[in-house]
């Protein structure tokens, strides 16, 4: 156990200290503040507090309507104007920073004209004349009636069970699912693309000879593979710290932020499913460096066995128009595309429970067999040199009672 730890520690030394690991992990960190520091940069430089000015040809409005209703995050003050001459002429001034006019027929028409500078964040204004206008109109109606028809509709999607649902509050149940996916490809599939690697350079450079001395295939790949896992970890910690971090410091400065909530549901289900699919992608890259003699060889053969994982990406607009289609049903089911296809329709459906643990199970079952038979590969094929191993032979060796 000793020589499994070791192996482990110094694989995951060896690549976090490399330039690639360090531009990888801290880039999209850097990434997303600079994109939170820009955005929050742009917010504060174009807040104007100058006030809204209005001309109400159609004597429909009061400023005391809204006396009673919420003030949302950086509304500003309303002046009314006798005529337009006056709104413009305080325009001109830059004593307001633009102004509506509602003419005469505006009952009628529903239609009213905006004049602005062009520093002026035109869509705040709008939304906070609308609740204006929209105050006035149902200055007459109870006050939860006044409040509801202020505020506009606020829709919510609830599954039948009530078990999910998703609303303005919650819009990230619906992108983050994407977002795991995306990440699982830069993360496990480069991981596992450098225990290929590892095994293959190993196995050219002949210093296999020397490891099998001290080590048991077992306890090398083990230790490889355990190694490379803390490093996809660390690196999904870096992130999910720096994601963390940007939210909580851009909701001070930013109110969408401020809306979002974390599913801890899902991200349960994501550690659950991350480690075995990790396990079983180790399992395939161990069996072909094994079996292949050369680097590039053995690259084109995980290129095609890859696209048993990215299958899922492929039928994204299924997952859009029918998300419980039985070919999304098969592919939660299917070991190799059941990670990113419960990722995929999480967003756009519930997934039953029995899906969910059948798949689960399967995928663990598959990751474990993958484990020992990739050992039974390993150990045929690691001294082979320049005599790589069949199918037929990587079956043998499989069955084989004294591998």
């Amino acid at each position: 156990m000793r020589n499994f730890w070791l192996i482990a520690k110094h694989e995951y030394r060896k690549r976090v200290s490399k330039r690639s690991f360090l531009l990888a992990t801290l880039g999209v960190p850097l990434l997303m503040a600079l994109v939170i520091g820009a955005s929050i940069f742009f917010t504060v430089a174009n807040q104007n507090d100058r006030p809204l000015g209005y001309v109400d040809q159609a004597g429909i409005l009061e400023a005391g309507a809204v006396s009673e209703m919420p003030v949302e995050a950086g509304a500003v003050a309303l002046r009314s104007f006798p005529d337009e001459a006056a709104a413009r002429h305080a325009l001109e001034r830059e004593e307001i920073q633009a102004y509506y006019v509602l003419p005469a027929n505006y009952l009628q028409t529903r239609q009213m004209q905006l004049y602005y500078w062009n520093d002026a964040p035109k869509d705040a204004l709008r939304e906070q004349f609308s609740r204006f206008v929209r105050a006035n109109l149902a200055a007459n109606q109870p006050p939860d009636v006044q409040n509801r028809l202020v505020e506009g509709p606020s829709i919510t999607v609830r599954t039948l069970d009530g078990s999910r649902q998703i609303g303005s509050g919650n819009i990230v149940d619906v992108i983050l699912p994407f977002v795991a996916a995306v990440l699982f490809f830069f993360t496990v599939m480069t991981s596992a693309g450098y225990l290929l690697q590892v095994v293959a350079d190993e196995k050219e450079n002949r210093t296999m000879e020397i490891l099998i001395t001290s080590l048991s295939p077992e306890q090398l790949i083990g230790g490889k593979a355990s190694g490379l896992m803390a490093v996809s970890l660390t690196q999904v910690g870096i992130w999910l710290l720096a994601i963390v971090s940007g939210l909580i410091v851009g909701a001070q400065f930013l109110e969408p932020l401020r809306m979002i909530r974390i599913p801890w549901t899902f991200l349960l289900v994501v550690f659950l499913y991350f480690l075995p699919a990790y396990a079983l992608i180790a399992a395939m890259m161990t069996a072909i460096g094994g079996a292949v003699t050369e680097m590039r060889q053995g690259q084109q053969i995980a290129g095609i066995l890859n696209l048993l994982f990215i299958l899922p990406v492929m039928l994204s607009a299924l997952v859009f128009t029918n998300p419980d289609s039985p070919v999304l049903v098969i592919f939660t089911l299917f070991p190799t595309t059941s990670f990113v296809t419960v990722m995929l329709r999480w967003s756009m459906s519930v997934i039953p429970f029995w899906q969910l643990a059948a798949s689960w199970l399967l995928l663990l079952a598959s990751a474990v067999l993958g484990l020992w038979a990739s050992a039974r590969i390993f150990r045929a094929g690691m001294l082979r040199y320049g005599q790589s191993l069949d199918l037929g032979a990587a079956l043998s060796a499989v069955r084989s009672r004294s591998s």
